[in-house]
């Protein structure tokens, strides 16, 4: 089986072409900065170009039969197996994944297309008893049209997959701006994969461009009926003032500072390993990762001691190396704001424990202790291999702290009481919570998303099926209606 080619290219009605600007894009590796690929920039006219095929190509497929449409996503399942090697590899060469992090994500992405295979039959109607006498009344759940989606960059092949794939299988067609950082692994090569599979030429469109020059443009195209965007929460709350004047739906999952608890009564050693990999898988890297651990004072040096221990053994360094754990960060001005965000954390207090510095693009797995509300570490997202321990001595105080920020996103809580556990998460303000467990959780047949600052919607089981359709109202008047005048 032949690699893909063109994967710098633009794929716009079904065809791979070079974009119309001037400037190119160049695809760095993060661990060593050499060139992957180089991209012509899409313009404007490529957007409007994609968008006016999607919408058009969009009336035929969405009255595809619902098999032909069930076919195709367990099609591109089995591409996606038996391509699996050249997935991993472009997942760690442009993302910096680990060989670990790029097999589990090929493996959701995997299985996400293997969930929106059932979606196609899964748009479900209904018939509504009417009040007026002689009528009878119907609701038909139909494609929306057009998507939009703006993808990230740290797991670019399963967070766009989690929309172009229901989006898909649900009718309706859809134009990808990918990251800068990652326009294959978030956008060409599933073009491709989608390609091999059979899609009809203009249902996925990708246009690769910087945001700078087509990002507004891109989000606001009248064409689009909903915004699928994941990232930060500030660009979140720019896609939802541009997607609201539109009167756009919107499907946005932004930044997390979600928090670990460990209660009196936890098992230290599962608390420990949970949160060390919470925190360091794919560098901290996820909008999921634990961001802050808080435990009970009754067992915070215990937990603290163990949990530094743990971090010290923690291979870094070259992704290619199947042993390494934490790889380089994304880019040089990831590496410098994580540094600077430990920095100042140490300056306001906090005590570093172990890291802090960074050999290359690689930040040295880092701790920080002695952390309260008021620090930098407690306030923002970190999106690093870095955490701060906080100490809490009751449960009342837990929550308050855990509600202490304006993120709501996933979360994580120790304890040998289940129950009491569950009365504590439902207190929490997040949208996801995982009680002796990390909160790193992603599967493709529950609701994942956030609350307050965390975003807007829902992905998953039939929750993704209510962002990506609409219903319709369809009335028939059996008998004739007596009508006042």
């Amino acid at each position: 089986m032949d690699a893909y080619k063109d994967l710098n290219k633009q794929f716009i009605e079904g065809r791979w072409l070079e974009g119309s600007e001037v400037d190119h894009i160049e695809n760095l590796n993060p661990f060593n900065d050499a060139v992957l690929n180089s991209f012509k920039g899409a313009g404007k006219a490529e957007v409007d170009r994609a968008f006016k095929n999607a919408k058009e190509v969009s009336k035929t497929w969405s009255r595809t039969n619902p098999l032909v449409r069930r076919d195709l996503m367990l099609k591109a399942a089995t591409i996606l197996m038996e391509r699996k090697d050249e997935f991993v590899h472009w997942l760690i060469k442009e993302v910096g994944s680990t060989r670990v992090k790029a097999e589990v994500e090929v493996k959701q992405s995997y299985d996400m297309l293997l969930e929106a295979s059932g979606y196609p039959t899964r748009m479900h109607g209904m018939v509504v008893p009417s009040i007026t006498d002689g009528k009878e009344t119907y609701v038909y759940r139909k494609a929306l049209g057009v998507v939009a989606m703006i993808s990230p960059w740290n797991f670019p092949l399963y967070l766009s997959m989690r929309t172009i794939a229901p989006a898909l299988a649900c009718g309706n067609t859809i134009v990808v701006k990918p990251a800068s950082q990652s326009p294959v692994t978030g956008g060409t090569i599933i073009a491709k994969l989608f390609e091999e599979a059979g899609l009809p030429a203009g249902a996925m469109q990708v246009v690769v461009g910087k945001s700078s020059l087509i990002g507004d443009y891109f989000t606001g195209h009248p064409e689009s009926r909903l915004i699928s965007f994941t990232g930060s929460t500030p660009v979140g709350k720019g896609i939802g003032r541009i997607g609201g004047e539109g009167l756009k739906k919107l499907a946005l999952e932004l930044g997390g500072n979600n928090v670990f608890i460990v209660l009196e009564d936890a098992d230290i050693e599962r608390a420990v390993n949970s949160a060390v990999f919470g925190r360091y898988m794919h560098q901290g890297q996820i909008c999921m990762s634990v961001n802050r651990i808080m435990v009970h004072e009754s067992r915070y040096q215990e937990f603290k001691e163990k949990f530094i221990a743990k971090v010290k053994t923690i291979p870094y360094g070259d992704p290619e190396d199947p042993q390494t754990v934490v790889g380089p960060l994304i880019d040089k001005k990831s590496v410098q704001r994580v540094v600077e965000l430990i920095e100042r954390s140490v300056k306001a207090g906090a005590i570093l424990e172990v890291g802090g510095n960074a050999e290359g693009n690689v930040v040295v797995p880092s701790v920080l202790s002695g952390v309260t509300r008021e620090m930098p570490i407690f306030q923002e997202e970190v999106f690093g291999p870095a955490v701060g321990l906080i100490s809490f001595k009751d449960n009342e105080e837990a929550i308050e702290l855990a509600n202490a920020t304006d993120f709501g996103l996933s979360g994580a809580l120790h304890t040998k009481d289940l129950q009491r556990g569950i009365q504590m998460a439902l207190r929490i303000e997040t949208g996801m919570i995982h009680i002796n467990d990390q909160s790193v959780n992603d599967e493709v047949n529950t609701p994942f998303g956030g609350e307050k600052d965390s975003g807007v919607g829902r992905f998953g089981n039939d929750f993704i099926v209510d962002e990506m359709t609409t219903v319709q109202w369809i009335s028939v008047q059996v008998e004739p209606r007596k009508l006042p005048f």
